[in-house]
């Protein structure tokens, strides 16, 4: 039988490789807390807004309200003699001149009338010529005479309605203009100033809209002032109305008064009955500053924006004045060319990073003019303390006059 040996350690190997044991597991532990130890990388996130640029341009304070066109001058022609319809010379549609002929009625029996009345006044004449002769002889008393002197005049009245009577069988237009109207037809009979409307005849070379404001805007408005009128009946297109009338009292029960537009409409595009949004201009501010409406926000009961700088969105509190359509004027808080947060500002909070993701389309829309602001505008937005939610159009029927100081 083999018998292994088994080789011997000694005590002194055996320490040293206990020594080196426990000092790599004491490196081990010191180095995992050196890492441990090292201080975390922070995560930056940043917001995702887009951004719009400041312009210099005109804007208007503009009082905006609703109106109906109507014609200037329109006429119901009704009959002024009785009878029945013998022709109708005009249609709807057909524009007329003061004095043209529209319609006939029968016109034999106020012929005869007149031919009656004609005779009888001759008679009269040559009865009268002899009681003139024997009169001046003293023959004839002063009660015959009288007589016969009122049968004449009387008689020569009725000649004249005869007369008239005839005239008036044949209807004519009482303006020029446009028949809006025909309710009359041939063999229909007509009476003598009837309420029946054979006619309805507009003129509408120049139309009329009337508004009623506010009592407290009485003091801005004025004669000959320019008015904007928009027109949905002919694609939203835009035509320039004059303050031709203001009425001098006020309603007691409306707390209005009335304002009557003067309306041209030289290409005869207008109609009466219309429908216009009616914007009333006040005033206009030429090389204004002007912000996107959009930019505004409502916090800590203050008009406030957020000016992209490097990256990052501060808050700043601005001034506003007029604002029309998508546009609001800035009297402080802004130099003009900045870049305001228009989108994704809702719960923004100040200095904080943001990634403006139009940045290409801001140099674009910097070179280019700032369009137009819109006809309707309203009155400077009123801001709530506990509302933050981005500023929205405000009553169009309201007026912008009273802007913030």
């Amino acid at each position: 039988m083999t018998i292994k040996t088994i080789p011997f350690i000694s005590f002194n190997a055996l320490t040293i490789l206990t020594l080196l044991m426990s000092t790599a597991l004491l490196s081990a532990c010191g180095g995992a807390d050196a890492i441990s130890t090292e201080p975390e990388q922070a995560l930056v996130i940043s917001v995702p807004v887009e951004a719009g640029v400041l312009h210099n341009g005109e804007i208007s304070s503009n009082y905006t309200t609703t109106a109906v066109l109507e014609a200037k001058e329109e006429a119901y022609v009704v009959a002024r003699a009785s009878g029945i319809i013998e022709h109708i010379y005009v249609e709807e549609g057909d524009y007329v001149t003061k004095g043209q002929v529209l319609a006939q009625l029968e016109p034999e029996r106020y012929r005869l009338n007149l031919a009656r009345a004609k005779a009888d006044l001759i008679g009269i004449e040559k009865e009268l010529a002899k009681i003139d002769k024997v009169y001046n002889q003293k023959l004839v008393s002063d009660d015959t005479y009288d007589k016969i002197s009122a049968q004449y005049a009387s008689t020569k009245a009725t000649l004249s309605l005869a007369q008239l009577d005839l005239k008036e069988a044949t209807i004519v237009a009482p303006i020029s203009g446009y028949i809006a109207a025909r309710n009359a037809k041939v063999g229909n009979l007509t009476e003598s100033f009837q309420r029946a409307q054979m006619f309805h005849i507009v003129e509408q070379n120049e139309l009329h809209g009337v508004v009623y404001l506010p009592e407290k805007e009485l003091s801005r408005v004025h004669k000959n002032q320019a008015a904007k009128l928009t027109l949905s009946a002919l694609q939203d297109s835009t035509v320039t109305a004059y303050v031709e009338r203001i009425s001098p009292v006020i309603d007691a029960a409306t707390g209005t008064f009335k304002v009557t537009l003067r309306v041209p409409n030289d290409e005869k595009l207008l109609k009466a009955g219309m429908f216009a949004h009616v914007s009333l201009n006040y005033d206009t501010h030429q090389h204004a500053t002007l912000m996107p409406r959009k930019a505004m926000l409502s916090i800590d009961n203050k008009v406030n924006v957020f000016v992209v700088v490097d990256g990052v969105a501060h808050k700043q509190e601005i001034r506003v004045g007029f604002q029309e359509g998508d546009y609001v004027e800035i009297l402080s808080g802004l130099k003009g060319n900045e870049h305001v947060v228009i989108t994704g500002h809702q719960n923004l909070k100040d200095q904080a990073p943001v990634e403006v993701v139009n940045a290409e389309s801001l140099t674009l829309q910097a070179q280019s003019p700032v369009a137009e602001p819109a006809s309707s505008a309203q009155k400077p937005v009123e801001f709530n303390g506990d509302d933050t939610s981005e500023a929205t159009d405000t009553d169009t029927t309201a007026s912008n006059a009273d802007h913030t100081r």
